[in-house]
């Protein structure tokens, strides 16, 4: 095949100027150029960019979901974008060789559909829920795993065409598990490189105001929208002990449970439940969809 093209895209709400300024400057100074970068300011306006970057302001925040697949679009329409990086706006490139490095990996293997980069600090440090499997020990092991990090990631254009983008109506959490186990189930492989860093803030999800609500909404929606029946009860009920378990803040399980009722009640889209040949494949991958 023909050398993947790489192109870049990069999500923010207009709060951190210079941050994403150091992003942008990482990025330009790859030794193997995006062939596009795209920022989107998710209902704020975006401030000066630097040549050759694409700006698209928004009149409404349509969350991480909706605003990346704005991003999708613009890069679809464009024609000259095989692999799509997402960046976190206020993440940065230490290496100047990463876009070498998926190109590289894209072009090894046509069934690659997902790359996940680590995320680490600035003294290089790996938070737990940063490693995209059960067993997170050790943040350095490489492999083919069931989920990616929102933070930094390769996503195949190919692969999005076939299997849709991000879940608009998730708004943010777990959208990256959906749209992994939609690329799962049409048989393409997601890929932990730890030699692909994304430098980033050591942060807590619960900072979030929404964040419990929409964990325990989306976790439902998920369930709902791709699990075989009988797996359904099984991941949400796992999921109610280990959140019994793990919060300690009665207003952050008032507002978890208050989600899980959401979830319930309201409509997720489509229901199209995985392959049990799927489910097989994600346990011999070490994280069967039950927890």
């Amino acid at each position: 095949m023909t050398r993947p093209r790489v192109g870049v895209a990069v999500l923010t709400m207009g709060t951190r100027p210079a941050e994403l300024r150091a992003l942008l400057d990482s990025v330009a100074k790859q030794g193997e150029p995006a062939a596009r970068v795209v920022v989107v300011g998710n209902g704020s306006p975006l401030p000066e960019l630097p040549d050759g970057v694409e700006g698209v302001e928004l009149p409404e925040n349509l969350g991480v979901s909706g605003g990346r697949n704005v991003a999708i679009d613009r890069l679809r329409e464009a024609g000259d974008v095989d692999v799509l990086v997402d960046l976190d706006d206020d993440g940065l490139l230490i290496d100047n060789d990463v876009f070498t490095r998926i190109a590289d990996l894209y072009a090894a293997d046509p069934g690659l559909g997902i790359v996940s980069f680590r995320i680490a600090d600035e003294t290089g440090f790996t938070q737990r829920r940063h490693v995209p499997r059960l067993r997170a020990g050790d943040p350095m092991q490489r492999g083919l795993v069931t989920t990616f990090l929102g933070g930094g990631h390769g996503l195949s254009m190919r692969m999005l065409d076939g299997i849709g983008g991000w879940p608009d109506q998730f708004f943010f959490t777990h959208e990256e598990t959906d749209l992994a186990w939609r690329a799962l189930d049409a048989g393409w492989k997601i890929l932990y490189e730890p030699d692909l860093v994304l430098q980033h803030p050591r942060t807590s999800p619960a900072r979030h105001a929404d964040f419990y609500r929409m964990t325990a909404r989306n976790r439902v929606w998920m369930a709902r929208r791709h699990l075989p029946a009988p797996l359904v009860p099984v991941y949400l009920g796992t999921w109610i002990a280990l959140t019994l378990a793990r919060t300690r803040s009665l207003a952050g399980l008032r507002a978890w449970f208050g989600g899980f009722a959401e979830g319930v009640r309201k409509p997720c889209g489509p229901r199209r439940p995985m392959r049990w040949r799927t489910v097989r494949r994600m346990t011999r991958l070490g994280r069967p969809p039950i927890v």
